[in-house]
């Protein structure tokens, strides 16, 4: 019998199905309007509200053997972090388990990622043992090292960048250059069609760096006329280049851990390459890096797993 999970981001509303071994996720991106660099909250909370019927009938039907609902409630596990899409989630999971007499469970976004991450590249063990781990997105680059707590992970912040983040540098390129937002999938299809190779590389102090930097030269590429190829190379470049630099400095401070990357930029088909390739790092199937409601599904059933072993 399954739980029932939900995730409610900035970006995308998803709901999703997990039995123990297989899950089913639905997700729809919100509607960005061309030009523009995401949603105000109000916008997001809103299409939630408006799209969590239509996705929970679509992957329900008449079905009413849920053991258990789960969401993520915020960004991540730690004191003061908030933003109100996920609200929508959240009380739509609570209505849900009250109706079904069944019980709830609250996760963070961050800590949903992570477990779909894991789950989907077939290393569901990884949660149960200290491990190193990449979050990329388009709000959030950070290097975490991840320990278990109870039927989910503690998340201690070791690295990342200092401003903007991954996928806020591959949005900004990409409606830079005229590309519906998100702009990681055209970025990553541009990427084979450049003939230009710049080889940026972006500054890095221990395990941080900043990528303010980099927009400042892809404004600058643009304005003298590069090729928009050639553009999204130098940013990709860019951002694969350093984490693969923080990665090596890490697994140096942290001998023997495995590496997890997750979050949306964890797609990226040249990250994705050389980060297997060099540091043996475990990615989640491309579908479950971007944001999506199975992580959450994932933790809930270990949640009421664990209950019911008390």
């Amino acid at each position: 019998m399954p739980v029932l999970g939900l995730d409610t981001s900035n970006y995308t509303t998803s709901v999703a199905l997990f039995d123990g071994q297989s899950g089913e996720n639905i997700g729809r991106l919100l509607d960005v309007r061309p030009g523009e660099l995401g949603l105000r909250q109000s916008d997001a909370l809103f299409q939630h509200v408006k799209r969590l019927p239509e996705l929970l009938e679509g992957l329900l039907g008449e079905r009413r053997d849920i053991r258990a609902v789960g969401a993520s409630t915020r960004p991540r596990a730690v004191e003061g972090s908030y933003m109100p899409c996920f609200l929508a989630g959240e009380s739509q999971g609570r209505g849900i388990a009250a109706t079904l007499g069944v019980p709830f469970y609250a996760h963070s976004h961050q800590q949903g990622h992570l477990a779909a991450a894991a789950w989907s590249a077939g290393r569901i063990d990884l949660l149960d043992a200290p491990f190193l781990a990449w979050h990329l997105s388009g709000g959030t680059t950070e290097l975490l090292l991840i320990r278990p707590e109870g039927a989910s992970v503690a998340a201690e912040i070791i690295g990342g960048t200092s401003d903007l983040s991954t996928g806020q540098l591959i949005d900004r390129t990409g409606v830079l250059l005229g590309l519906q937002f998100p702009a990681g999938r055209a970025l990553d299809q541009m990427y084979s069609q450049a003939d230009t190779c710049y080889e940026p590389r972006v500054k890095l102090k221990g395990l941080t760096f900043s990528l303010s930097g980099m927009e400042n030269q892809v404004n600058a590429l643009k304005a003298k006329g590069e090729r928009p190829a050639n553009i999204a190379r130098f940013t990709i470049d860019a951002i694969v280049n350093v984490v693969w630099r923080a990665t090596q400095e890490a697994q140096r401070r942290y001998p023997g851990l495995p590496v997890l990357c997750s979050g949306g930029v964890a797609s990226n088909s040249q990250l994705r390459a050389g980060m297997t390739q060099f540091h043996g790092a475990v990615f989640a199937e491309p579908r479950y890096s971007t944001d999506n409601a199975i992580g959450a599904a994932i933790l809930t059933w270990r949640a009421l797993k664990a209950e019911e072993k008390l």
